[in-house]
């Protein structure tokens, strides 16, 4: 399995799958290392689904141009790939004197940043736009193209894309270390060894310890900040329109309650330092704050039933703007690469493809299309010959559940599948077609050998 590759790619989240479809469709053999079972198996997994125009990003920073450029090739690819888009736009809320008096601040920097299109609103405003928001409001301003995509399937569909014009992935594989002759990097795996001209370190959480392990230094020390979420059944998401934010603070964007593509309503995250790089654990006080919390904000909200609840883990640092260089050693960090990940990814991809420089661009590439999951979007369980239902509660059909379990992304876990096809992650958890869903799977595992 030890082959000569352009470029080797550390870690498949969003921001890996980003830059392997990029450097792929640059001309470059790439290859993806990924511990874990499937991709998105680390900080990638857990997010609030927002594709953000970087309005309230830092002025000047690498993070608000790699969110500014992802935003337009999200826009400019997302209907080649069947990626859903939802426009909705996004409310930025003042609950106290304190919030209402730093709007205007939060306006002007957003038109530093480009995004000239906010709107100063009054309470009436606000509340004719959003009927069901608390009415104790102040005031507010509109952002109108903050939007919501799914954030499984774009980066499904990045990799899928580098897969279908030659790059390669290498699942429960491990980077164990390596050494650089001046040129060439041989890198070590769970898998055997890896020869790589250069290395793309997007390793998440673990990218401070992969620059240790590789180059023996480090410049920034990830230190993962958790989030926990609430997600209500689909009869809430008619209580908003918009995604409605607070007024950020220098840490955090705050609890955000919005509606999925999926046809639920979330709550959160909290934002929670922490050492542990593994386990996001959830926990019954905080759960309870946020619940409270979007009773506050949406108070309809206090009659709805929760579906589910989950945790993740965002890799902060100590420093507020994105940790990306480039080394002596042919290597690349792509490092700290927080909140904002989902909508930067394809932004950081080009910016890293322009720190390598393209060798021979692909003149026709494929383009793979996504199975759609929004809600409002036409489902194949609405289309004849589906084979019936495998996930009634999402609304999965069969033949959906075989075309996602073939090709070069078939899941192998079970996790996995549910990124992939969003069965089990209905109102009843799996209960009535877990069984039917790991039998798949086990099947497919023996199809494999």
């Amino acid at each position: 399995m030890n082959q000569d590759y352009d470029a080797a790619i550390i870690g498949a989240g969003v921001v890996g799958c980003a830059i392997a479809r990029r450097l792929t469709l640059d001309g470059a053999r790439v290859v993806v290392l990924e511990k874990g079972a499937d991709i998105l198996d680390g900080a990638s997994k857990a997010n609030s689904a927002i594709l953000h125009t970087g309005f309230d990003a830092p002025e000047g920073s690498l993070e608000l141009a790699c969110v500014q450029e992802g935003y337009r090739e999200y826009e400019a690819l997302h209907a080649q790939m069947n990626l859903p888009l939802d426009r909705c736009g996004a409310l930025v809320l003042a609950w106290t004197d304190e919030q209402e008096a730093r709007l205007p601040a939060l306006i002007a920097q957003a038109q530093a940043n480009a995004v000239t299109d906010v709107e100063l609103l009054s309470r009436d405003r606000v509340l004719t736009l959003e009927p069901n928001l608390n009415p104790a409001l102040r005031a507010g301003f509109r952002v109108p193209r903050e939007s919501l995509i799914d954030p499984w399937s774009a980066p499904h569909g990045y990799l899928l894309q580098a897969l279908l014009n030659g790059a390669e992935l290498r699942r429960s594989c491990e980077v164990t270390g390596g050494s650089f002759d001046g040129s060439q990097w041989t890198l070590t795996t769970s898998q055997g060894p890896v020869s790589a001209g250069r290395v793309v370190n997007a390793a998440g959480n673990y990218g401070d310890l992969i620059d240790k392990m590789l180059l023996g230094r480090t410049d920034f020390r990830i230190r993962p900040r958790k989030g926990q979420f609430l997600v209500y059944d689909k009869t809430a998401a008619a209580l908003a329109r918009h995604i409605l934010l607070p007024v950020p603070t220098d840490k955090t964007k705050g609890i955000v309650v919005c509606r999925t593509i999926w046809g639920n309503l979330l709550v959160g995250p909290t934002a929670e330092d922490q050492d542990d790089r593994v386990t996001a654990s959830l926990e019954e006080a905080t759960l309870r704050m946020l619940e409270q919390k979007g009773a506050e904000i949406l108070p309809a909200l206090a009659g709805e039933e929760i579906t589910t609840i989950y945790a993740g883990l965002r890799p902060a640092c100590e420093f507020k703007d994105y940790q990306i260089r480039e080394h002596a050693e042919n290597m690349i960090t792509v490092g700290a690469i927080r909140s904002t990940g989902l909508s930067a990814a394809l932004g950081i991809a080009a910016h890293v493809g322009r720190m390598i420089g393209a060798t021979a661009p692909l003149a026709s590439p494929a383009v793979p299309r996504m199975a759609m999951l929004a809600e409002e979007r036409t489902r194949d369980w609405q289309l004849a010959g589906n084979e019936g239902m495998l996930c009634h509660c999402e609304r999965v059909t069969l033949r959906e559940a075989k075309a996602a379990l073939t090709g070069p992304l078939a899941p192998h876990s079970f996790a996995g599948f549910k990124r992939r096809t969003r069965a089990a992650m209905g109102r009843c958890q799996g209960f009535y077609c877990g069984q039917a869903v790991q039998g798949l799977l086990d099947k497919a595992g023996a199809d494999r050998g």
